[in-house]
């Protein structure tokens, strides 16, 4: 239901007197009423056209009312759809049930108008309300994904922050050493990247950090992480690789960004990466000292002259 809708009410009622009078009762408030004489008739109608409301008759001789309900609130589709359920004025039985069972409300016969339009409008607010409340709650679950996706993330180059990278790393880590599975760790620093920022200023260094690192954001397995170490260093966590693969990766991502041309306000610039690759070894005895064996071998290929690839 919504503000520039009638509300949609199905009347199920297999007698025409009954189902004149709920009728013509609810057109008048303008309501937009949809009638059907059956049970089976019922459940294509809800299924169809998802009406905002059920006036539902429980004597019924194809298939009673409780069946109908029973098969409505079974599919996820139509069982937040409210049920008024409507029966004899005498038959306590039938109220008890019809409330146990999960019906919103009941409507005795023989009908007062007033009661039923009371009956009516309040559960159509109760739906209304309860779908506002359903989509406010959705979209604070989205924005609190966003926000914890936000927090996992370096805000200017879009990979995991150093934070999440290292609780990422910690966990791969105790699973590779319990299991005896192979984890490499890539550190790569993008060349003499301060003559960059000192030539073409830091918005423009900025651009260049985020083109290397989606670049090999986009390279690397599903199950592998990226994250930016600090400055102009990043990460890799690969689990499940030894250091040969690592090291075919490694060189595979130095020639990509050797051909990586950035476009910016100030011309294409390129530039180049250095890559220190190290794999757990059982004198590893936490992450932090398999992440300084990558950093040393990282330091090594600086050494050598930079735009190498350097594997412990």
């Amino acid at each position: 239901m919504t503000s520039n809708h009638s509300p949609v009410i199905l009347i199920v009622d297999d007698t025409p007197v009954n189902l004149l009078l709920l009728t013509q009762l609810l057109s008048a408030q303008s309501y937009d009423v949809r009638p059907v004489t059956q049970g089976t008739a019922a459940l294509t109608a809800i299924r169809t056209i998802r009406p905002d409301l059920v006036l539902l008759d429980i004597r019924m001789p194809d298939m009673d009312g409780y069946e109908v309900y029973r098969q409505l609130k079974a599919d996820g589709e139509t069982a937040q759809i409210p049920v008024i359920f409507i029966s004899a004025l005498d038959d306590v039985e039938d109220k008890v049930r019809a409330f146990e069972c999960g019906g919103v409300d009941y409507i005795a016969k023989p009908f007062q108008p007033l009661e039923v339009l009371a009956r009516v409008r309040t559960h159509l607010a109760l739906a209304q309300a309860r779908k506002a409340l359903e989509a406010a709650n959705r979209e604070l679950q989205r924005a609190l994904t966003r926000e914890a996706e936000l927090a996992r993330i370096d805000w200017l180059t879009g990979v995991y922050n150093r934070s999440h990278f290292y609780e990422l790393a910690r966990h791969e880590f105790a699973i590779a050493t319990r299991y005896e599975r192979p984890l490499t760790v890539c550190m790569l620093d993008i060349d003499h990247f301060k003559q960059i920022n000192d030539r073409y200023g830091h918005l423009i260094g900025d651009q260049v950090l985020r083109a290397v690192a989606q670049t090999v954001a986009h390279q690397i397995r599903t199950a592998d992480s990226i994250g930016r170490f600090g400055g102009e260093e990043f990460i890799l966590l690969l689990p499940n690789t030894n250091l040969p693969a690592a090291l075919t990766l490694a060189e595979r991502l130095r020639v990509t960004i050797a051909d990586l041309q950035v476009h910016t306000d100030r011309g294409i610039i390129t530039a180049t990466i250095s890559v220190g690759v190290a794999e757990r070894r059982p004198a590893d005895t936490t992450i932090e000292r398999l992440i300084d064996r990558a950093d040393q071998a990282l330091y090594a290929a600086k050494r050598q002259g930079r735009n190498c690839v350097v594997g412990v």
